[in-house]
């Protein structure tokens, strides 16, 4: 699941027992090691990134298994399998967020 406030995307991802988790994506390109998170006592992992504004492609590596987030703003095809998207809108007015959201969205279709 990633949520977003303002330019910080907080990405959480449930997985009890992994030892490594980590957020890939275009906006680290698609570093393995780039962005790792920190896991909880309720076995979710959390990471909390400023991101610039704009529509970012990305999945989770746990121990070195690929997962997409299902939950994320839109899915898309990618070149090893489904990726999720994150979309970080501009500080404007919030009819503009709405245009530019729906853009990214149907952008990714």
């Amino acid at each position: 699941m990633v949520t977003v406030r303002g330019a910080n995307a907080e990405f959480q991802f449930r997985r009890p027992g992994a030892k490594r988790v980590s957020v890939v994506g275009d906006f680290n390109g698609w570093q393995q090691d780039a962005q790792p998170m920190k896991a909880g006592p309720d076995g979710v992992w959390r990471l909390r990134l400023r991101l610039p504004e704009g529509c970012f492609r990305f999945r989770y590596c746990a121990d070195g298994q690929w997962y997409t987030d299902f939950a994320a703003f839109g899915v898309e095809p990618g070149p090893y399998g489904p990726v999720g998207i994150v979309y970080v809108p501009s500080g404007s007015q919030h009819q503009h967020k709405h245009k530019e959201e729906t853009a990214c969205l149907l952008a990714t279709r």
